[in-house]
């Protein structure tokens, strides 16, 4: 789970429900406005920010898709680990995604689809400080991380 340099665990913030929709399969390419070279694992991190907008977000989420877990997610924990497998332009996504993975991203031009593949949630979240941007894990966790998968 090395970024093959040598490093921790790569991760990436998401808010809240979005990284649980990820633990939880509805979610399989995650939206940005930047991209990446990075291929590999990643730790899936649900920042800690819970706004008005998330929570409305989360309970239609877990009415439409009949998953409660969305609307009590975990804050400020890695989730999951799953592997970046490609990074896209969203121009060269339409027509390949559904409407679900519409709904749970932002597939506007000139943003980045990342795709997420192997998905591992964690049973157990471990408490962790995200941070902007793709970003190493400290080895503290980086080994928490690969026990909880193990």
């Amino acid at each position: 789970m090395a970024d093959g340099r040598g490093g921790g665990v790569k991760a990436l913030s998401l808010w809240q429900p979005w990284a649980s929709a990820v633990a939880l399969g509805h979610k399989q390419i995650e939206t940005r406005h930047w991209s990446t070279r990075y291929r590999g694992p990643i730790a899936v991190h649900a920042a800690k920010r819970w706004t008005k907008d998330e929570r409305w977000y989360a309970d239609c989420f877990a009415d439409i898709y009949a998953c409660p877990a969305l609307r009590d997610p975990p804050l400020g924990m890695i989730v999951a680990v799953a592997e970046l497998r490609s990074v896209a332009r969203t121009e060269d996504l339409v027509g390949t995604i559904t409407r679900k993975e519409d709904a749970l991203g932002n597939f506007g031009p000139g943003r980045f689809g990342w795709t997420l593949a192997n998905v591992v949630p964690l049973d157990n979240p471990i408490a962790a400080r995200g941070m902007q941007g793709l970003f190493d894990l400290p080895v503290d966790l980086s080994h928490a991380v690969r026990a909880a998968i193990l």
